[in-house]
């Protein structure tokens, strides 16, 4: 079975339906070990023992009940490594099982998916929620919530998970409960809690950063998306040489990221692209032959238009002008 660690019902209840069929239990995961053992050392989970994965190996299949991490496709948490038959203690065969005690967060569907083909090719049975009763929420519920609120008496609430709505609406429930604050906040928002009023004072930087050779860089940086405007739409360069007020030489277009349809380098399909940059700067007047700016933008507009009518691109078009 794979599940949230962080879970302890779910974990108890796993507990108590492999005593009833007679299996042995065994923790496979370092955040399933680690948090079973905070469960057990504050009086949960009591009654249960664990067996280790080497003991385990020595017991029937039938009379064994792996309880493993991985369950929205982690690639490097167990079920992943036991997946892939990489685990250095856990081996699973055809006439095995595998139980997904959870529901696909929205964005893990391709990691999981990944994982129960690879399951699958090897002929291991899976059983989700989507087939079977099996899965039942581990949030709190309203009423759950408002015992803990009543135990706990809180001055401020600060709602942080879910979405924007789920949010909004857990604020106005604490309030509803005599919560003197309750403040939402978004990522990055610095929260002052003490002295005075709860308010927000600040904004820190958040976001996903990338290691670029030694930078370590924001993914908001324009390096990062002009590659990804490469990877997707190719890259155009256009060079053209003016000379005492007109064109001595080019443009010449080199492409980047576009190919022919029998996948050669794309060669006769830039001729439409080429045909546009020359009927944009013979579309110039002899005066805008002195202004860069004019004459750039004219070929960019022509080569841009060009290129999505040729391949369905708009790609990152980069002009040189030299002058002599």
């Amino acid at each position: 079975i794979t599940s949230f660690a962080s879970n302890v019902a779910r974990v108890q209840s796993c507990c108590e339906a492999a005593r009833a069929n007679d299996r042995s239990v065994c923790l496979v995961g370092r955040s399933m070990l680690r948090i079973v053992a905070a469960a057990q050392s504050v009086g949960l989970l009591k009654g249960f023992s664990f067996i280790s994965p080497e003991d385990a190996a020595e017991l029937p299949a039938q009379h064994v009940l792996y309880l493993c991490t991985g369950s929205q496709g982690e690639s490097n948490a167990a079920l992943a490594r036991i997946a892939r038959g990489d685990h250095p203690s856990v081996k699973l065969g055809e006439d095995d099982t595998v139980i997904f005690s959870s529901r696909v967060i929205p964005g893990n569907e391709r990691a999981i998916g990944e994982i129960q083909n690879t399951l699958a090719e090897r002929n291991i049975k899976l059983v989700t929620a989507r087939q079977f009763d099996i899965h039942v929420s581990g949030h709190p519920c309203r009423d759950e919530l408002r015992r803990m609120y009543m135990w706990a008496r809180p001055q401020i609430a600060v709602p942080v998970h879910g979405e924007r709505r789920h949010i909004m609406e857990h604020a106005r429930f604490a309030k509803s409960l005599q919560v003197p604050f309750a403040i939402t906040p978004d990522n990055g928002h610095v929260i002052k809690l003490a002295p005075g009023p709860v308010e927000l004072i600040d904004e820190a930087p958040v976001g996903r950063l990338h290691v670029d050779g030694e930078v370590l860089t924001s993914d908001k940086a324009g390096g990062m998306w002009e590659r990804r405007k490469i990877a997707y739409n190719g890259h155009l360069t256009v060079s053209v040489v003016i000379a005492k007020g007109k064109v001595e030489d080019g443009p010449i277009i080199v492409g980047r990221g576009f190919s022919e349809p029998d996948g050669r380098p794309a060669d006769e399909s830039m001729e439409p692209i080429d045909d546009a940059a020359e009927a944009a700067l013979a579309n110039l007047k002899r005066g805008d032959f002195g202004d860069d700016e004019k004459i750039e933008k004219a070929l960019v507009k022509a080569v841009r238009r060009a290129a999505e009518n040729q391949f369905g691109k708009r790609p990152l078009i980069d002009v040189t002008i030299h002058r002599i």
